[in-house]
């Protein structure tokens, strides 16, 4: 485990590139099992939760390298195996491997995945995705258990209880070669959905509807690759860095972004008095002193995501008057507020889980701890504002998310380093 340490009260400036999307990645991953042939992934992040996978997959007999941001998977040789249990609870999205291994083998057992400790995040609408297809499901103490009779899996009518993306595209990959044709309703329609989706496409798949809340599939026998597949920027990283150019620049352009992608977040900072340049494919923050209190509120896309509630939070402090951060995906995703109030902010959680945040002055660097992908971002934000040295432990949570962190952040003037945690070694 390493731990991140900030010297604070440093303002920033000079262009940032964000890399490939997170929440396509560490789906498309586990998708590329499906395919007979070699798949050649560009612009993928070089976070731990890829080089997980990438353990996942050696276990299966599938060869990985990855170069220079290329991460090139061959499945052709692919046998069943029991999955690494410690490297499949590191990180949640090894969820994907049940649809994946589902539509491959007709069979998977999975341990039950780990990740981020963010509330209840249960996977009854992937089971009954399964088991509409055709898959009998069991759970035998944290190891689920998938099956299918003689005759496979077949094309059905899913109905989604709640709008949910981990469900969406596990029921995309189970249905992607099964017999016959699949409608999944009330599908979530993130711009990470539509990557997985064009990924499978360009491999032969004959899906519709993705980006729309019905997703209509027609079960092809086989998938092959013939080109490169490009991952799509990370709104979420993207979102992160402009917080913190709202917060701490002075005059930050972020590259590789698609403005389209964060409507409703750039909504919110606009709304605080946040001044942007927007271009096709940048984002310029000139330096921002005079911000508004707002009302966060996260819904599913297009609404403001949950991934960016964190990360805009030590924004928030900056801002005259009260803000309210109501979480409506993950209401218990609160692990940063304590954090933040060990350093001085004047924030806190009230009854009904709403953040309550108020305007504060003065952040003073303190030892604190990322308990998640995203809260970690927070904290970085906030040491970067904070006066004296800020040092965050369990750092490789931050890791998991965010791409070369330590190299962006030094190339924007940042004083920041990542160590071993010596008293993580025992």
């Amino acid at each position: 485990m390493n731990k991140m340490i900030i010297h604070g009260n440093t303002r920033l400036s000079g262009e940032v590139t964000i890399g490939g999307a997170k929440n396509s990645t560490v789906a498309i991953i586990p998708a590329a099992i499906l395919a007979d042939t070699p798949v050649q992934l560009d612009m993928v992040p070089d976070i731990l939760d890829v080089h997980n996978l990438m353990l996942i997959l050696k276990r299966m007999n599938v060869t990985s390298e990855f170069v220079d941001g290329v991460l090139t998977i061959d499945p052709t040789h692919i046998i069943e195996g029991n999955l690494p249990s410690k490297a499949i609870k590191s990180l949640r999205a090894s969820y994907y491997f049940m649809g994946a291994l589902l539509g491959r083998f007709h069979r998977a057992v999975v341990s039950f995945p780990g990740g981020d400790n963010i509330g209840p995040r249960p996977i009854d609408q992937h089971i009954k995705a399964f088991k509409a297809l055709g898959a009998k499901v069991e759970d035998e103490h944290g190891t689920v258990k998938i099956s299918t009779g003689e005759d496979g899996l077949h094309g059905a009518n899913i109905f989604l209880d709640v709008v949910s993306v981990g469900a969406t595209i596990n029921s995309v990959l189970a249905a992607v070669k099964a017999d016959g044709v699949t409608v999944i309703h009330n599908a979530a329609r993130e711009p990470e959905i539509i990557d997985i989706v064009t990924f499978l496409n360009n491999m032969g798949a004959k899906i519709r509807g993705a980006g729309t809340n019905v997703i209509r599939i027609t079960g092809v026998p086989s998938l092959r690759a013939t080109n490169t597949h490009t991952i799509i920027p990370d709104r979420i990283e993207a979102g992160t860095y402009l917080s913190m150019a709202a917060a701490v620049g002075d005059g930050i352009k972020i590259n590789n972004v698609i403005p389209e992608h964060l409507e409703s977040f750039i909504a919110k900072l606009t709304e605080m008095g946040v001044k942007l340049n927007i271009a096709e494919d940048s984002i310029y923050v000139p330096r921002n002193d005079d911000l508004k209190g707002v009302s966060v509120k996260t819904t599913p896309y297009p609404g403001f995501a949950t991934d960016l509630q964190q990360p805009i939070t030590p924004l928030l402090l900056k801002a005259q008057g009260e803000s309210i951060v109501i979480d409506t995906i993950y209401p218990k995703r609160i692990k940063h507020v304590i954090q933040l109030k060990k350093m001085g902010a004047n924030i806190r959680v009230d009854d009904r889980n709403r953040i309550l945040i108020k305007h504060t002055d003065h952040l003073t660097g303190q030892h604190i701890e990322a308990g998640e992908i995203r809260a970690g971002a927070a904290e970085v934000i906030a040491g970067l504002m904070a006066h004296g040295t800020t040092v965050i432990s369990k750092a490789n949570n931050i890791l998991r998310g965010y791409d070369n962190i330590i190299g962006k952040l030094t190339n924007l003037n940042a004083k920041v380093e990542l160590m071993n945690d010596d008293k993580d070694k025992s």
